[in-house]
């Protein structure tokens, strides 16, 4: 290389982020990952051996799957073609395979295609891999942020190993940025500015486990105070970290999980981790519609009887969200989540209904007694419709004594708490009375 385009060159890096620069050279630089690349776990195995066949890697943004997938090829002396699905076609797909094909049928090695976001690709896309990927010509690596259960097509789940990658722990993140600080050639240690343990220990927490956006705000932090403090103090490092809750996809995994995670809490009546897990999804610019659908669902499916002021109190909510919209709204939702936490649960409704249904579908269906079978028309009287039906209003405490059924079968029991007590003790009077024979 000469002088001119080294110095290209060393320009070229120098305007990369933080981030790109101080990406890991070596596998023994890449921080995190234990429960799959600590000794004698199956990746590290794969990559000594440097017989890596088709894996998946998914995972939270900025936790290092493009950084592994790169290491893995240098590590395995393997050539890496990169293509990123956001921009890629099956065009690029097959122009990158004819290429493989060309190379092994040569006599060498097979490269590693490496395909970022690969849950991009629609099926077509991704069927375009599969006989390349099974016949060895390539060694597949797909990084995705998605569940690939969800996102990736099972015939090619069924020919990878999948590894998942976890946020990065606090302390590791804490190494990652004193040594972007310290390094003089990559790093920040040219700079002439202090870096606080506070702000240290913020951007590592404050971050969640995202090494990308930890660099990004440190950078944005120190490049802010080299013409003032030259100290970044944790006020600093607040100011440069301005979205807290990065990455939220209201389509995506996280999505899901959070909405299973304050339904459940709500349903094991934790108000303080349903109110947690509704501010994340708040702060996450969640749609306060499908939070009031949720919470409507949720009043009948497991508080139902127990509380019949749950399901009013929820439909409410959903009204008033609609007319007032946020941030007004999230006052309205704490005070519906929090009564719906603490209301006593019963899901005797749900299972009833579930119950009815199977019975509808999977045994002899019950025909209609002629006594509740409608009358109101010419020729009902001559069919024996009606016949031995009496008004419950025609009665004196307001209960015919009829068989509304005909078989003996209990869908609803009502559970022993809230309201529902009472409701137990009414069913099973009434039951006694209407079916005797039970």
């Amino acid at each position: 290389m000469d002088l001119f385009a080294q110095q290209e060159a060393d320009h070229l890096f120098a305007a990369q982020p933080l981030a790109a620069r101080m990406r890991p050279q070596t596998l023994k630089e890449f921080v995190g990952q234990h429960h799959i690349l600590g000794d004698g776990k199956l990746l590290q195995r794969l990559i000594a051996s440097k017989r890596i066949g088709s894996i998946l890697l998914h995972g939270p943004p900025g936790c290092g799957k493009t950084t592994l997938a790169r290491l893995i090829a240098s590590e395995t002396g393997s050539e890496l073609i990169a293509l990123n699905a956001i921009n890629s076609g099956v065009k690029d797909v097959r122009a990158v395979l004819q290429k493989a094909n060309d190379q092994v049928a040569g006599g060498g090695p097979r490269p590693i295609l490496f395909i970022d976001e690969i849950h991009r690709f629609n099926k077509s896309q991704q069927d375009a891999l599969l006989a390349d990927v099974e016949s060895g010509i390539i060694a597949l690596i797909g990084a995705t942020t998605s569940n690939p259960y969800f996102a990736v097509n099972g015939a090619l789940i069924s020919r990878s190993q999948l590894f998942a990658l976890e946020p990065l722990p606090t302390e590791a993140m804490t190494d990652l940025l004193q040594r972007a600080i310290a390094d003089r050639e990559r790093g920040l240690g040219n700079r002439g500015v202090t870096v606080t343990d506070e702000a240290i220990q913020f951007l590592a927490n404050a971050t969640d486990g995202d090494a990308r956006r930890a660099m990004a705000a440190l950078e944005v932090a120190v490049e802010s105070v080299v013409e003032s403090t030259q100290t970044v103090d944790l006020d600093v490092a607040r100011e440069s970290l301005t979205n807290r809750v990065g990455g939220y996809d209201g389509t995506g995994d996280e999505h899901y999980d959070l909405a299973s995670a304050l339904i459940k809490s709500i349903r094991g009546s934790d108000a303080d981790a349903a109110i947690y897990w509704l501010a994340r999804m708040l702060e996450g610019g969640e749609d306060i519609r499908f939070l009031c659908r949720r919470l409507v669902i949720l009043a009948s499916e497991d508080i139902g009887n127990a509380d019949p002021q749950a399901l009013l109190l929820s439909v409410s909510a959903m009204q008033a969200c609609e007319m007032i919209g946020l941030p007004e709204a999230q006052l309205t939702l704490s005070q519906t989540v929090a009564y719906l936490a603490l209301a006593p649960k019963s899901n005797a409704a749900t299972s009833a209904i579930s119950a009815a249904r199977r019975d509808v579908r999977e045994k002899q269906i019950i025909p209609v007694p002629k006594m509740l079978r409608c009358q109101h028309y010419t020729g009902a009287e001559q069919l024996g419709h009606g016949d031995g039906y009496r008004s419950a209003h025609n009665e004196e405490d307001g209960i015919a004594d009829l068989d509304y059924l005909g078989v003996d079968r209990h869908y609803y029991q009502p559970v022993d708490r809230g309201q529902e007590v009472q409701m137990g003790k009414r069913i099973e009077e009434l039951r006694q009375r209407l079916r005797p024979q039970s």
